[in-house]
């Protein structure tokens, strides 16, 4: 059946939006970093602030108490990278190096390892110079981190004015479904901070104990780089070995297998126990499609991709659970953060009191 010029110009709309928004995410990733920070901040200052909502605060100024707890944490945490924490780094880091040299005079006595190191030695690997290279602070960086931080207290504030605004950018008939895909994106996220905060700080404790249980020097810095590293998930946890493994070179090579040992069984029990348990009442999303997401978010944009490939990574998955999957092929499946939905119900039912 033939269709109207006003039917053929709606659909061609449609897709030249539709074939465009890759390229434009593409040449705007860095505002999507940006905005995907802001969230995460919003959502972490909810989360503080929940206890006080509880407790009848006004919500303006329970977030206030929430970001000041914030930011006595983080005072703490640099006070404590400034005094002892700082000198377990320092110590890991120039024992690292010495357990890197260590081990290129081992592998220097064979074949094999002369030619494990002629492909490694191409790219003039440095442990202290590859941390230097993640952690380098830029200008740009910066300026990313301070939007992202006041966007993050804005949204914090206000998220309804910004959930309606979103609203409205759809036809009226699809607004109800687009209410509902935001509060079940907002429930994903909250979920996977509840879940990724509990295991970062389960990881963490953990390492510390079985480092300083092996013999390794400086376990409390070891537990908070493997702490902190579990954010990105999987990937993390082999980027904290690292350090480890050549901090145990430079004891003995006992020490080396109890270390691999150690670490192998904690994120094993994390892996196959503890984080199944947490995941059935937060989100989980399928191990490999998060594996590969990470690496490819990290392989096309750079290491700042990495770190928020997680979450960009369960935004994409609800999306295409709830808009795809359940409302265009009709299939009955549970969408992640619709379990979170009745939760931010209640807040928005408490700020409306």
């Amino acid at each position: 059946m033939p269709i109207s010029t006003a039917e053929f110009s709606h659909r061609a709309i449609i897709f030249i939006t539709l074939a465009l928004t890759p390229l434009v995410v593409w040449l705007l990733f860095d505002v999507v970093l940006m905005v995907t920070g802001a969230v995460l901040i919003a959502v972490l200052l909810h989360l503080v602030a929940w206890p006080f909502r509880k407790i009848r605060l006004p919500r303006a100024l329970a977030l206030a108490v929430a970001g000041f707890l914030i930011l006595i944490v983080l005072l703490g945490v640099f006070y404590l990278f400034g005094s002892g924490m700082g000198n377990e780094f320092q110590e890991i880091m120039s024992r690292a190096e010495a357990g890197q040299k260590q081990l290129t005079q081992m592998l220097q006595g064979s074949t094999f390892g002369k030619t494990v190191l002629s492909h490694v030695q191409q790219g003039t690997f440095s442990l202290p110079d590859l941390f230097a290279r993640a952690f380098r602070i830029s200008a740009s960086f910066l300026a990313g981190a301070a939007i992202a931080i006041v966007a993050g207290a804005f949204i914090a504030v206000e998220p309804e004015l910004y959930r309606q605004g979103l609203s409205l950018l759809f036809p009226q008939r699809y607004r109800g479904s687009a209410d509902e895909t935001l509060d079940y994106l907002a429930g994903a996220l909250r979920l996977w901070t509840i879940g990724q905060l509990i295991d970062m700080a389960f990881v963490g404790v953990t390492i510390g104990v079985a480092s300083w249980f092996v013999g390794l020097p400086s376990a409390y810095a070891l537990g908070a780089i493997a702490g902190v590293a579990q954010f990105v998930p999987y990937i993390g946890s082999i980027v904290a070995f690292i350090p480890a493994a050549l901090v145990a070179t430079t004891i003995d090579w006992s020490t080396l297998a109890w270390t691999a040992i150690a670490y192998f069984l904690v994120h094993q029990f994390d892996g196959y126990v503890f984080m199944p348990i947490v995941q059935r009442r937060m989100v989980s999303v399928p191990p490999a499609l998060m594996l590969v997401s990470i690496v490819a978010l990290g392989e096309a944009f750079g290491i700042t991709a990495t770190i928020f490939a997680a979450p960009i990574t369960v935004s994409i998955y609800v999306l295409v659970t709830k808009l795809y999957v359940r409302e265009t092929l009709h299939e009955e499946v549970a969408v992640p953060g619709e379990a979170g939905v009745k939760a931010l119900a209640d807040e928005r039912s408490s700020a409306a009191d």
